[in-house]
């Protein structure tokens, strides 16, 4: 294309009024422009017990409040959870319910199991206790369950599972007979029907009293109280790592309180969600589950209510040898090798109002030195995360502002720049710094579809961008991040939204910004793992989301060499503003309207080529390889489906696959399916 035309032609599509596909998009892959190796903490994952977010995802536990943290009445008498802290209303919970009469369940305060009371049944001639609806079973799955029993001999207790009307929808199980302390009975259950509204009843009869308290029921399948199915899919990912136990949870929830048997620990109330938590997951449990999963635990301590003596007590207990004193209560738990923690995290977003714990960046980087200095006492060798925040994500409360780099200049080395305080004051005290950032899709009525789709997809790779650009002024403000090679980990993100085609679509771009910044931004964490899946209490399968990071996990994976790509079409302005929270930045490669990435593979002999097609038509695209030689024969992965609205569900054929074929060799153009993400891969010399 002649200069005056190619002018003429990047005119009109920055104004918006060329039509897509009209203008020759061409790519150059430069082979000897080399960045920094994937690591394989690229596709991290992040994971917090919100509410019941863990439990109704990952950990196999089937009763809500199995400890009996709210007392056992009955419906008309419940009293809501108060609202968190940001006013959302807290967590609702499936109850027990009385059985017998409102009068039939009182909550005894003395010699209680567990927590301040335990659930007493007077009972009688006609079965008196409590039941717990809403559980979803399976037809044929054994369930194992448990409880602790009290008593008097004289009561007849019995357990059992009902999953319909009929008379025979039902199994039940005799107890041994209670006695004046606390005893283990054990029972299972074999459902002959699948149901989402199964019911577990606990009933007496006879006379006397009976006290329950810790009454669990799992599928036998369990792993160590992780369920098999969604841990399967989980670690199917290949992750690399993931950040726990949270997140705002975190900073008023005391570890200590999640050790040994989990029967005995108390339930706690989590104040940051509203919400009410068995305190059946505790650390040994996470260990458990990154075993599962095979990847790296990144572990986030308490900087909110906590202080430095229980993060290094916590150093101790899961990297101390067993002859430490916290090391020799991990052994006493059952646990007599070092779990050897690399990955930890000082305190979770100190600066946000809705932080409990929040406080100003003067005191906290004092408390920050503290816990830096008392946790490699402990342990040397660990690698330290500082909790920052960058001045586009930091403003007052109720400001809205779509941030642009011009807008926050007068941000940095102040109260809303909380990652140069770090740099500014701490430096030494840690050797990576975290970024968090969110981003709500919203729809663009007033633009055409193209234009729509476009910029709904193009929208949180922004936020990545943006962290780069601001990145690159610390780097020139703090010489030391080079020599220290600091390194950024995003370890929250989301766009939150319902995981479809189009959702997949903005992920995929999210994925690729997040590659073209290798040299420094070595670690990355979805918010939340769970939400890979779409999960019901029987069954799970990979979403969308969960599509994409598997793709990029495997064909973008750890070692693999990103390369510099430049095209001849910048990516323009958005020309349709929605709400706010959306960086002024322009994401993407100069390849309108695709976005292409392109590596190498660790071994250096195959070129891999990605592109996002966020067009309703079939997009090509001229690509000229610099310092390559590709040879042969490759393969395509084209991940797609028949709809925007396209969604892998439980039960349902996958509305979003993705197929693998083999394709000719490279020659000058590719062609990409419209709303796609493709990616080539052929063998190459140098």
């Amino acid at each position: 294309m002649r200069p005056a035309a190619k002018a003429a032609t990047l005119a009109l599509i920055l104004a918006g009024g060329a039509p897509l596909g009209a203008q020759e998009i061409r790519v150059t892959i430069d082979g000897a422009k080399r960045a920094a190796p994937v690591t394989r903490y690229a596709y991290g994952m992040f994971i917090e017990p919100i509410g019941g977010l863990v439990a109704r995802t990952l950990w196999a536990e089937m009763l809500d409040d199995r400890k009996f943290y709210y007392p056992v009445v009955s419906e008309a008498k419940d009293v809501p959870p108060p609202p968190n802290a940001e006013g959302r209303p807290g967590v609702a919970y499936r109850k027990w319910r009385p059985i017998g009469g409102d009068d039939a369940v009182k909550m005894d305060t003395q010699d209680p199991f567990v927590g301040p009371h335990s659930p007493s049944v007077a009972v009688g001639e006609t079965p008196r206790g409590l039941a717990q609806s809403g559980i979803g079973v399976a037809k044929g799955n054994r369930h194992d369950g448990s409880l602790w029993l009290s008593g008097d001999a004289a009561a007849k207790v019995q357990v059992a599972l009902i999953w319909g009307d009929g008379e025979g929808d039902r199994q039940v199980v005799t107890l041994p007979a209670a006695g004046p302390a606390w005893q283990r009975a054990d029972f299972a259950f074999t459902p002959g029907a699948d149901t989402t509204d199964a019911r577990l009843e606990i009933t007496g009869t006879g006379s006397g009293r009976f006290r329950i308290a810790a009454v669990s029921l799992m599928p036998s399948d369990n792993i160590d109280g992780w369920r098999a199915d969604t841990t399967a899919i989980a670690k199917s990912l290949n992750s690399g790592f993931w950040r726990l136990p949270g997140g705002n949870f975190l900073s008023d929830w005391d570890w200590h309180g999640a050790l040994g048997p989990r029967d005995r620990r108390a339930p706690m109330f989590d104040h940051a969600w509203s919400a009410m938590q068995p305190n059946d997951i505790g650390m040994d449990e996470w260990m458990r589950l990154t075993r599962i999963l095979d990847v790296e635990p990144y572990v986030t301590v308490n900087a909110g209510l906590g202080d430095a003596n229980s993060a290094a007590e916590e150093v101790e207990y899961l990297n101390g040898p067993a002859t430490s004193d916290w090391g020799a209560k991990r052994a006493a738990n059952g646990h007599p090798e070092p779990y050897g923690v690399r990955l930890w995290n000082i305190g979770n977003e100190p600066y946000g109002w809705w932080q409990i714990g929040k406080t100003s960046l003067e005191y906290y980087l004092i408390k920050h030195r503290e816990f830096a200095e008392r946790m490699r006492k402990v342990d040397p060798s660990i690698t330290l995360i500082a909790s920052g925040a960058m001045p586009d994500q930091l403003h007052p409360r109720d400001f809205k502002e779509n941030a642009s780099l011009e807008s926050i200049q007068h941000k940095f080395g102040t109260e809303e720049d909380w990652t140069g305080g770090f740099f500014a004051h701490a430096m030494g005290s840690f050797d990576g710094i975290s970024e968090h950032w969110y981003d709500r899709p919203e729809e663009r009525p007033n633009a055409p579809a193209d234009a729509e789709l476009i910029e709904y997809a193009r929208s949180p790779s922004n936020h990545v961008r943006m962290k780069a650009e601001e990145w690159k002024i610390y780097q020139q403000r703090f010489p030391a991040i080079r020599d220290r090679k600091i390194f950024l980990s995003i370890d929250e993100y989301a766009y939150f939204g319902k995981p479809t085609l189009k959702n997949a679509l903005a992920y995929a771009m999210v994925m690729q910004e997040m590659l073209r910044h290798t040299d420094f931004l070595t670690m990355s964490a979805f918010t939340t793992g769970a939400s890979t899946m779409d999960i019901t209490p029987t069954a799970a399968t990979l979403n969308t989301t969960g599509a994409i990071f598997k793709l990029y996990g495997e064909r973008f994976g750890a070692g693999t060499i990103p390369l510099a790509v430049e095209g001849n079409v910048p990516q323009p302005d958005p020309r349709y503003p929605v709400g706010f929270a959306h960086p002024q930045v322009k994401a993407g490669s100069a390849t309108w309207p695709l976005d292409v990435i392109a590596g190498l593979s660790p071994n250096g002999k195959r070129l891999r080529i990605a592109v996002v097609n966020a067009t309703y038509k079939p997009q090509r695209l001229t690509v000229e390889p610099r310092g390559l030689k590709p040879g042969g024969a490759g393969t395509r992965w084209l991940l797609t489906g028949k709809s925007l609205d396209a969604e892998n569900k439980v039960g349902k054929p996958a509305g979003v696959t993705i197929s693998e074929r083999r394709v000719p060799a490279l020659g000058r153009s590719l062609t990409v399916d419209p709303i796609s993400v493709t990616i080539f891969e052929y063998p190459v010399g140098q």
